[in-house]
């Protein structure tokens, strides 16, 4: 063979190994462009996800004060009825004495 020939040939070669490069690469462009939609979906899932921390974060401070709240009604509410409850030992304990009284008056008690 003389050197035109492996010119020639030489030539086909490269030509063949270009176009295998290109398909090659033409591959490795459409991976890499499936991983950026990968990505791109993973990164606006995590979106959501922290969004929905941040709404559910929100409703627990929420909820945290209104349970505070009904604590603090609740313990008016008992302080309220165990000054109710000194209040009728008061009337009792005094109804009881009056009745005594009467009594030792020599009275009639209704």
């Amino acid at each position: 063979m003389d050197a035109a020939t492996w010119g020639a040939v030489g030539l086909v070669a490269a030509g063949l190994i270009t176009a295998l490069a290109a398909v090659y690469g033409h591959r490795g462009q459409q991976r890499v462009a499936q991983s950026g939609v990968l990505i791109t979906g993973y990164g606006t899932l995590l979106d959501q996800v922290q969004e929905e921390r941040d709404r559910a974060q929100a409703k627990l401070a929420e909820n945290e004060v209104k349970l505070a709240e009904a604590y603090a009604d609740l313990a008016r509410e008992r302080a309220d009825k165990a000054t109710c409850e000194r209040r009728i030992a008061e009337l009792t304990t005094e109804k009881a004495a009056l009745v005594r009284r009467i009594t030792e008056l020599e009275g009639r008690t209704t």
